[in-house]
């Protein structure tokens, strides 16, 4: 249930982020979620595929900044108050909310959360029988 997230730090300057994929793209990796965020500084491009190991090596070797984080993803339905039921089931065990990044497709939203303990958030999710992405589901083995 736990996903491994890769995240790379980027400069802010033109052609950055397209340097990462044109790497990515060559190494046959693809990316099956991702969000870019930025300061005035810096990017970090966070994401999800489907060859978590060999990204993070192929990218190393093409001098990017580049870290595996864990996190969980959860499926709730596309409706008012689809998340809310998941995030005060988080709360109510003290679980914090880093960030997270979603999409929705019909009737359903897929959410990617980064929290400070992804296994006690599996475990609540889990115990009240929410819908949580299992990592075999994205990567190739």
């Amino acid at each position: 249930m736990i996903i491994k997230q890769l995240s790379v730090f980027l400069e802010n300057k033109s052609g950055r982020l397209t340097e990462v994929t044109e790497t990515l793209a060559s190494a046959n990796i693809n990316l099956s979620a991702f969000c870019v965020a930025d300061t005035a500084e810096y990017g970090i491009l966070r994401f999800i595929t489907n060859k978590p190991e060999e990204a993070m090596t192929v990218l190393k070797e093409n001098g990017f900044s580049v870290h595996i984080t864990e996190v969980i993803g959860l499926i709730v339905p596309n409706e008012s108050g689809g998340l809310h039921k998941a995030l005060k089931l988080l709360s109510a065990e003290g679980i914090s909310v880093e960030y997270m990044y979603a999409f929705e497709v019909g009737d359903r939203a897929t959410v990617i959360i980064r929290t400070d303990s992804a296994s006690q958030a599996v475990s609540v999710l889990q115990q009240h029988k929410m819908d949580l992405i299992k990592a075999s589901d994205i990567y190739d083995v």
